[in-house]
């Protein structure tokens, strides 16, 4: 076993240990609320390390707690806490640069997800991984760990205030 894959086995089961009522009661809450017969989770298939392919589990909102059933694939081994981005079966994977992005397992995080992710265009986020899968060591993935959350909170916090739902501070007067 990897230092990196005992670091995702490690992790993934603790993150799913501490977070697990926050898991069951999102869970729990979107079910409720959803009204129809979907459930909670999205299922999606996705290209793992080598493009054996597996079902990825996300919430059905858009919220970054979407993301929170992907740590039963990290812990599975189909996932990392940190890789290049999950993409659809079949994504590029005859090229070159499709091969080299599957010769890693896909991640949770990663830096197109510390980078401005839906605001990069596609090549650039493709840049990234590409690097990322390159150059990739363990302190690269604890780096990009300890950026996430900062940057996933200002995404949150940045889209909130621009739909309206975050009223703005009054000016403070001296």
């Amino acid at each position: 076993m990897t230092a990196k894959r005992a670091f995702d086995l490690a992790g993934g089961l603790l993150l799913l240990v501490v977070l697990s009522p926050l898991i069951a009661a999102l869970a729990l809450s979107l079910t409720l609320g959803s009204g129809s017969a979907r459930g909670a989770l999205r299922r999606r298939p996705v290209a793992g390390r080598g493009g054996r392919t597996f079902t990825m589990l996300s919430f059905r909102t858009k919220s970054p707690l979407a993301a929170l059933p992907q740590l039963l694939h990290v812990v599975r081994g189909e996932m990392s806490l940190v890789g290049p981005c999950p993409l659809a079966p079949g994504h590029r994977e005859s090229t070159g640069d499709g091969r080299r992005r599957l010769s890693v397992r896909p991640g949770m995080t990663g830096p197109w997800q510390i980078s401005g992710r839906s605001e990069l265009p596609w090549e650039e986020r493709e840049l990234l991984d590409l690097h990322y899968v390159d150059h990739h060591w363990l302190g690269m993935d604890l780096s990009i760990l300890a950026r996430t959350l900062p940057a996933v909170r200002k995404r949150h916090s940045a889209t909130r205030a621009a739909a309206g739902r975050t009223p703005a501070r009054p000016a403070r007067v001296a």
